[in-house]
């Protein structure tokens, strides 16, 4: 049983807009790369690219039936997001959950794993494109730019939900 210091209420935030657009978009991205995998595995070579060196130069070769590791693991996480996403009273925050910012806090907790769901699988879209492209051409990948792309793609929105968090309003 939870000490009463710990409690904090257990009150489901309404889906604005932006959270049909943010969910929306996310699973759209996710059927691309089940798309994109699916269509790859039908005309692709038995043998392909599946690691790359920062460059963006293959380093390492396998079965295409590898193109299935990313949609799958895309699926699971999309899930394990969604399903979090429920309970937004067991998160960790930043701040003493009250029940006077119990509603804007969860709201704002939600939201941000929506957008990270996004971002997940928009990053999660890029690696397969890539992947299957350089599969196609047996030349270089994205480069060293994916890398940072990736990690302003993940800490810029995390960085304004966080400060978001600890305002009053």
């Amino acid at each position: 049983m939870k000490s009463s210091s710990n409690y904090q209420p257990k009150i489901k935030p309404e889906k604005t807009k932006n959270d049909f657009v943010l969910e929306t978009a996310a699973i759209v991205i996710l059927f691309a790369i089940w798309g994109i995998a699916a269509y790859a595995l039908t005309v692709l070579p038995d043998t392909i690219p599946v690691h790359f060196d920062l460059s963006g130069r293959p380093d390492g070769y396998g079965g295409k039936g590898r193109l299935l590791i990313l949609p799958a693991l895309a699926l699971f996480l999309y899930a394990g997001m969604t399903i979090l996403n429920r309970y937004p009273y067991v998160f960790n925050y930043p701040v003493k959950i009250t029940a006077e910012n119990a509603l804007r806090q969860y709201t704002n907790a939600t939201r941000a794993i929506r957008a990270l769901k996004l971002i997940v699988m928009l990053v999660f879209f890029l690696i397969a494109y890539f992947q299957v492209q350089s599969a196609f051409t047996f030349s270089s990948g994205p480069g060293i730019w994916l890398l940072p792309l990736i990690l302003l793609l993940v800490y810029l929105p995390l960085g304004y939900f966080i400060i978001k968090a600890f305002r009053k309003k």
